[in-house]
């Protein structure tokens, strides 16, 4: 299988761009935000409380959760249940942000994306892909931009949508969460030993997505 791993820090464009890459090649592109929903709402339908840890750790082993592509679009399939339609509210939200926090989720997900990734061409794109997830993938990259850029995007976003902000307050969130991703205790955002760094500070989301994909057709 021919795997494409994207790890980086926030705001980089992670997700864009690997769902172009994706797209470009006819890959499954993996969105493990949606793994970790919907094993959030498993938790609900199995009356899961959101501080019973030991619990949380013991439902989640009976949960199968995979990602497939119907009629062009990614469909999220619990137990071979189609959920798109259920884990996009609050409380799975809510549910998601507890139990992504929870170990012995991460270690399941982990094997389930892992499980994919064998039986499928993927694009996964997170903080630890690379490291972790997808060690044996065909292309590693690291896409990062200056915490500058990534504050001008995100500003320019805000502004959009009628969010007043201001750019150096939201830098200075960047920065901040730049370290605490680069120094959590488990799986911390760092760059493969074999992944090729892609600065997209200069660089439109075309140029990076062309850029990858060019880079994994010199790897096969």
């Amino acid at each position: 299988m021919g795997n494409i791993a994207i790890d980086g820090p926030a705001g980089a464009g992670k997700s864009t761009i690997a769902k172009l890459v994706a797209k470009e090649l006819g890959f499954v592109y993996v969105d493990t935000g949606a793994m970790y929903r919907a094993m959030a709402l498993f938790m609900i339908n199995n009356n899961v409380a959101p501080d019973d840890s030991d619990k949380i750790s013991a439902t989640c082993q009976d949960a199968d959760i995979t990602i497939k592509y119907e009629n062009g679009e990614q469909v999220v399939f619990l137990n071979d249940e189609n959920v798109n339609g259920k884990i996009r509210n609050e409380e799975v939200g809510k549910m998601a942000s507890s139990s992504s926090a929870n170990g012995d989720v991460r270690k399941k997900l982990v094997e389930l994306q892992q499980k994919l990734a064998k039986s499928t061409d993927v694009v996964m794109d997170g903080r630890d892909i690379g490291t972790v997830v997808l060690p044996d993938a065909t292309l590693k990259v690291y896409l990062t931009a200056s915490s500058r850029v990534r504050a001008e995007r995100r500003f320019k976003e805000l502004t959009a949508k009628g969010v007043e902000c201001n750019i150096d307050v939201i830098e200075k969130d960047i920065i901040d969460r730049d370290y605490r991703d680069m120094h959590r205790e488990n799986s911390p955002l760092m760059q493969a030993e074999d992944a090729v760094l892609v600065d997209s500070s200069d660089m439109t989301i075309d140029e990076v997505a062309r850029r990858i994909v060019d880079l994994y057709k010199e790897k096969i």
